[in-house]
């Protein structure tokens, strides 16, 4: 039985897709041996991408699972709790990781 997919789940969907595209920008582009910070921000997107699509297949196989698997269940909005959560930490962490270098030049 295939369940009926809601604007929502298009839309995440449309995210997932938009992650991986993200990632794949990502990976790709030449990775010179710059200063710390640009290397860290850059390993910050790729955790924020991560962390997204992590989110989004955790919310599709959501739709997908039996509910008489509970423990599956349980452990999918665990892990989609979590990974949301984490993408949010890592886009706070972007803004303040070029802050501290702004503050670190102006001294």
């Amino acid at each position: 039985m295939m369940p009926t997919l809601l604007w929502h789940d298009w839309l995440v969907l449309l995210s997932f897709f938009a992650c991986l595209a993200g990632l794949g920008l990502l990976v790709g582009m030449p990775q010179d041996q710059g200063e710390d910070f640009e290397q860290a921000e850059s390993m910050l997107m790729l955790m924020i991408f991560t962390y997204w699509a992590v989110h989004c297949v955790a919310l599709g196989v959501q739709k997908f699972a039996l509910p008489d698997w509970e423990v599956l269940l349980l452990s999918l909005k665990f892990t989609a709790i979590i990974s949301y959560l984490l993408t949010f930490a890592c886009m706070i962490s972007l803004p303040l990781n070029r802050l501290a270098v702004v503050l670190r030049q102006v001294e």
